[in-house]
Formats: structure tokens, sequence, C-alpha cells
């Protein structure tokens, strides 16, 4: 007979875990894996952006707080090298400055330069960008860099072309008038004329920035919703005030915000073309601070001014994200 052996008697196998299967113990273990590596990346993350930080610390951080503590002191040139030696003087900066004819002047000016230069700014901005995007066809990258070109010329550059222009005895306006047997006024030296000068000179600077600005935004409105207008018997003016400008709310919310900014904080245009002149009928915030600070050294009195535009631009930038926000939605 054969000897048979009982299954019973076999001794069980142990199945080895499979090599998906996590060991003993391994969601512990995983989990401060992933901590780990979460700790050296944030390491990582601070390590490259030390150098950010410390330029911004040391650049704009402190200047910024320095001024702010500054403009509480009578802070001038005898304490440029010992800064401790300045007066603690409270709000008497800020009181100051509404009780000086120069700085309302300036204040004006700004306001003026602002309320006029932004719209024409935008509103000319706009239309470049619609007839760049839909209306020419041909050459239609010269005109981009043509009209950007401005943008990215030094203001030196700029004074030069503006003051040929302008120039009331041989300039290319006073030779234009001179052809129709007409004189050409002095615009930089008429205090009526000199800021819409400046204005103009602003507007054809800054006008291509706002173009590009407007150039992406048309090109990412849909064509099927301009194809669907057209087939509904749409015009070309339907087309752009019931299509075109809603849809560039975004765009125009950003483009109106930094186009204010800008020229709330004018002064390259002033300064080079000017000085402020005749009569400070161009004299903005930007270039009356730049005076109090670095011609006759208020550094105190100049950083009070500072902050006063300061508040200026963050409750107009503000009321505009307000008014414009909800249309944008």
């Amino acid at each position: 007979m054969g000897t048979t052996t009982s299954s019973a008697a076999q001794p069980a196998k142990v199945k080895a875990p499979g090599r998906g299967a996590p060991p003993t113990g391994g969601g512990r273990d995983g989990a401060g894996r992933r901590k780990r590596s979460m700790g050296v990346q944030n390491a990582a993350g601070w390590l490259f952006s030390t150098p950010f930080l410390v330029l911004f610390t040391v650049f704009m951080a402190f200047p910024i707080l320095a001024t702010l503590l500054m403009s509480f002191t009578d802070f001038g040139l005898r304490n440029v090298t010992r800064p401790w030696e300045a007066n603690f003087i409270g709000f008497e900066n800020y009181v100051e400055l509404f009780g000086d004819e120069k700085f309302l002047k300036s204040l004006f000016n700004t306001a003026y330069f602002v309320v006029v230069g932004v719209p024409l700014t935008i509103a000319l901005g706009l239309v470049v960008a619609v007839l760049l995007n839909n209306g020419i066809d041909r050459a239609r990258t010269f005109f981009r860099v043509g009209f950007y070109a401005p943008v990215v010329t030094t203001i030196v550059a700029v004074a030069v072309v503006w003051r040929f222009v302008l120039d009331p005895s041989d300039g290319l306006i006073a030779g234009l008038l001179s052809e129709v047997g007409l004189t050409a006024p002095d615009f930089l030296g008429s205090e009526a004329l000199a800021m819409p000068s400046m204005i103009a000179m602003a507007v054809w600077r800054n006008v291509g920035t706002v173009m590009v600005l407007f150039i992406a935004g048309l090109q990412a409105i849909p064509t099927e919703v301009r194809e669907a207008a057209r087939l509904d018997g749409a015009g070309i003016w339907q087309e752009f005030r019931g299509i075109t400008v809603p849809l560039l709310r975004p765009t125009l919310l950003y483009a109106t915000v930094i186009t204010t900014i800008g020229y709330l904080n004018v002064f390259e245009e002033p300064f080079v073309m000017t000085q402020g002149g005749p009569s400070d009928s161009t004299l903005t915030v930007s270039l009356n601070m730049y005076r109090e600070g670095f011609n006759f050294f208020h550094m105190g009195y100049a950083s009070a001014m500072a902050y006063v535009l300061f508040v200026v631009i963050m409750g107009i930038t503000v009321l505009q994200l307000r008014l414009l926000k909800d249309n944008t939605k």
C-alpha cells in the first residue's frame, strides 16, 4: 500500500506580501516622508526667494517705513549724517501742506492732468486697438510697433522731439501754420497752453501701452459671438457697443487703473519740458515733492507730501475698482 499524507498534516504556506502592499507601519513612514519632502521644498522656496526679499527689504520696505517716520519730523539737510537728531513734530507737516498754496496748485494741476489725460489715453488706445485688430490688414505689425515705440523711448528723446514740434518759431506746428498765414503760439511758455501740451505729449507717449492691453482683450473675444451678432443684423456701432465694450470691461478696468496711477505720479514730462513753469502752471505733486526734498532739502515736508499723494492714489484706485468691478462680473 502506498503511504498517503493527509492535507491537514501539511504545514500551511505563508503568503508573501505583494509588491504593492505597504510594509507594516508604512502609513506613518509615508506621512513622515511627505512631511520631510514638503519641508525641503519650503526651505528651497525660501532659499530661492531670499535675494528678492533682501533687495525688497533694503530698497523698498525700509525706505517706505523711513519715509513715513520722516513725515512726522523736521528732517532736513543737517540730519542726513545725524538722523537721530531730527525733531518729532507730529502732524505739523500735514497741516502745513493744506495751507501751502504751491502744494494746492500742484494738486490741482495733477488733478487736471489726470481728468483730461486718462480719458483721452483710454479712448484713443481703444480706437487704435480696434482698428489694428479688425480694420487694418496691411502692415499691421508696422503700425503696432510704431504706436508702441514711444513707450520704450527715453523721455530725453521724447522731449527733443516735442520741443521741435512745439517750438513757436522753427517748430513743425509753426511751419504748418505759417503756410496758411497763421502764427504759432508759445505752447510751453503760455500758462493756458503749457498743461494741454504736457497732456498731449503724455497721451502720445502712453497710448501704446493701452493699445497693447486692448488688443489682447479683443483677441480674447470669441469670434462666434461677433458672427452671431452680424447674423442678427447688428451693425458696426451696435457690435462695438453691445459686444466689444461689455466684454472688454475687465481690460478697461485694468487699463484705467494703471493709467490713472501713472498720471497721478506724473513727473518726467514737466521736469524735462517746463520745470513746472510758466508760473507753476505745470507743477505737479511729484515735481513739487522732488523740489522740496532735493532742492530745498525739506525732506520731512516732502515725505508728508509723498504720503498724501499715496493716500490719494489709493483712494482713487479703490473707487475705480468699486465702480467698475461690478460691471466686469
